[in-house]
């Protein structure tokens, strides 16, 4: 009986059920992508069809192009300007090896030794940005101008006796040399392989060269084993970010070389605004592109390293 007339238990109220959580805003980081999305779209991949559609059109300015889908237009412009192209790379190649040998040096300089003079050397380092790139340019005409002193210095050493043998001067003349346009594309070209070699270093823990240095380590032991694996990704960025843009330059070697030091760049300028053979020049564009997307993709895989400052 007492079990009986017991009260039951309370009923505990249930939440109703409901399905998962509605994620809200997930369509916001589209919407903020949008805008740089359409910015490539305007400026960057409907320029690049309409340059492939025209490397592939015949015709003439006067009666118009047509596309008629002539891709022999790309092995005639490569036939025709292989040595421009081979002139970009071996340019772009020393002046790139120039701005690794000349850049490291300072870039461990501030990341390591510089101390309270660090802001003041990294502003020194992109001055140069100040000033227009023609204008940076044109200063060297007056560098290397003959009877100049950095050619009579040079003369003084003999140092022209060499280039002149290896075929970069022409006797005591440095101007309208491929001299100096290498000279020209590692000054205009220094500041973007010094930057990323300095993040790079900068990022290296100091305790690493403390440690290498209790196991008896030499200092070059410690740079060859330590510092410079590290700054590996330092050195890929600042190659990739002199090269590419250095194999495509025609400033350089328009005020400072001559006809004989003529770039890839000069060719592709004077068919578009000279000759107006528009086919020729968007083939020879593309080429460019292909050959440096092609050698960009296997320096990087024989780097090893997939990280980019």
């Amino acid at each position: 009986m007492a079990t009986l007339t017991e009260a039951p238990p309370p009923l505990v109220p249930t939440a109703p059920e409901t399905g998962p959580p509605r994620r809200r805003g997930r369509w916001t980081p589209y919407w903020l992508l949008l805008p740089g999305m359409l910015w490539l779209l305007v400026f960057f991949a409907l320029p690049m069809i309409y340059q492939a559609s025209t490397s592939v059109q015949t015709g003439s300015l006067e009666e118009g192009y047509k596309v008629t889908w002539h891709f022999a237009t790309y092995w005639d412009a490569l036939s025709d300007y292989w040595p421009q192209f081979l002139r970009s790379v071996l340019y772009a190649a020393a002046a790139t090896v120039l701005c690794l040998v000349l850049g490291y040096p300072l870039a461990y300089l501030i990341a390591f030794r510089a101390g309270r003079w660090r802001n003041l050397i990294m502003v020194l380092v992109i001055a140069p940005f100040f000033t227009s790139f023609l204008i940076r340019t044109l200063a060297w005409k007056t560098i290397l101008s003959d009877g100049g002193p950095v050619v009579g210095a040079l003369n003084t050493l003999h140092v022209l006796d060499v280039t002149s043998w290896l075929g970069w001067t022409a006797g005591d003349r440095v101007l309208a040399t491929p001299l100096a346009v290498v000279c020209g594309l590692t000054y205009n070209f220094l500041p973007f392989m010094i930057l990323p070699l300095y993040t790079s270093l900068e990022r290296i823990d100091g305790r690493l060269h403390e440690a290498a240095g209790d196991l008896y380590a030499r200092p070059v032991t410690t740079f060859r084993k330590v510092t410079f694996p590290l700054s590996m990704p330092g050195v890929v960025s600042g190659t990739l970010l002199t090269f590419i843009p250095a194999s495509g330059d025609y400033v350089n070697a328009e005020l400072l070389g001559s006809t004989d030091t003529r770039m890839i760049g000069n060719v592709i300028q004077t068919q578009f605004l000279r000759v107006l053979d528009y086919p020729t020049a968007a083939a020879l564009s593309f080429i460019l592109m292909a050959a440096i997307l092609f050698m960009v993709t296997f320096y990087i895989r024989r780097s090893g390293t997939e990280d980019l400052v």
